[in-house]
């Protein structure tokens, strides 16, 4: 058996693949999506653009628009949607029943199978439906009407249309927008990761989402901006902030909100969601920036060694509840912009035709091993 290599724990710092699609420098505050500035694009382009970018690897000259995407749920999965909505279930784990039926109704088959052009096809009609989904999960569950969007509204305004039910303001619908394409992709998060690996085995791109969608889920990944907001909620006014921070880490908790997995300089996410905040306006954007003002100076006093700045997930959420989203939908509109990337990355994979199979080391009872006979 050859040598295993030791890495640290959680992979970090340890490149496992190659990428044409996008990097981190956490410790310069900077990631970007092929060859631009992620920030950048955010500010100056629509998310299509961006989508472009990332599934052709160029973007659409100005003016010209983007490649057109299929919206449309298919008509056979609203008996599915319409069982799956009146369950219990949280929406993402809703989008993931959905999804696994959906493979069929979308003809995805493996991508083994498929040409590199057949995997980005399908690649793009996964990610173009999933917003639909969640809209009709969401209001299936609250007795809602089903809306269907304009369809020549941009993708971030139609979701938004039909999860509220009401056309949104242009402002609006732009500050969801640049959110979504701030977080569309972001190195081999956990998530992403999750996806490649399934990816890598030839498997259908509702295998793949099904598995990253699992990941994004968890509370340290995608949940964070819903809580980030209960913690507003708690603090209430701007004089609690700092009490709440002391008695939050002196109980060992996370602040949601603050600090990073990966960068060590301030989240570039961070300081655009603000601004794109500051631009609505409204009291709980208000609160919120004389809020994180409080927290960020008792951080600084607990921890000095340890910078804790604002990451996505503070401005983000307050973003999701000032355009109208519920709260139990930020996690899920995190997925309407991440599937984006993972579709992209799973194509990738699937090209790279190399199956991610890693060993562990076994630390348990020293097993018996069988008697050899001659």
């Amino acid at each position: 058996m050859d040598a295993l290599i030791d890495v640290p724990a959680g992979l970090n710092n340890v490149a496992v693949a190659d990428t044409e699609i996008g990097s981190v420098d956490g410790d310069a505050g900077f990631y970007h999506y092929r060859q631009y500035d992620a920030v950048g694009l955010a500010r100056t382009r629509s998310l299509e653009d961006v989508w472009c970018l990332l599934d052709t690897g160029a973007l659409p000259d100005a003016g010209a628009p983007a490649f057109a995407v299929d919206r449309t749920v298919p008509a056979e999965l609203d008996g599915l949607i319409a069982a799956v909505a009146a369950t219990s279930a949280a929406p993402l784990a809703q989008l993931r029943t959905v999804l696994s039926a959906a493979a069929p109704a979308l003809e995805l088959v493996p991508m083994l199978d498929l040409t590199d052009a057949e995997r980005r096809l399908q690649a793009r009609r996964l990610a173009a439906v999933v917003p639909g989904i969640l809209a009709r999960l969401y209001r299936r569950a609250h007795g809602l009407p089903v809306v269907t969007a304009d369809v020549a509204a941009g993708h971030a305004a139609a979701y938004l249309h039909a999860v509220t039910g009401a056309a949104p303001s242009a402002a609006h619908a732009r500050a969801l927008e640049q959110y979504l394409i701030l977080t569309v992709d972001h190195g081999f998060n956990a998530s992403t990761f999750t996806g490649r690996v399934v990816a890598s085995t030839g498997a259908d791109l509702a295998d793949v989402v099904c598995s990253a969608i699992g990941a994004l889920a968890g509370p340290l990944h995608g949940g964070a901006p819903s809580r980030a907001l209960d913690a507003l909620d708690v603090i209430g006014t701007p004089d609690r902030a700092a009490d709440w921070v002391r008695g939050e880490i002196d109980a060992g908790r996370r602040i949601m909100g603050f600090g990073h997995a990966v960068y060590r300089a301030p989240d570039p996410r961070s300081a655009l969601l603000r601004d794109v905040a500051e631009a609505l306006g409204g009291p709980l954007v208000e609160r919120a920036i004389a809020i994180e003002t409080e927290i960020l100076t008792t951080l600084a006093e607990l921890k000095p060694d340890r910078p804790l700045p604002s990451n996505v997930e503070f401005y983000a959420g307050v973003i999701m509840a000032t355009v109208g989203l519920p709260r139990e939908m930020f996690t899920p509109t995190f997925a309407v912009s991440r599937v984006i990337g993972w579709v992209t990355h799973a194509v990738e994979q699937a090209a790279a035709a190399k199956l991610i199979r890693p060993s562990a080391h076994y630390v348990g009872p020293t097993p018996e091993r069988p008697l050899v006979t001659a």
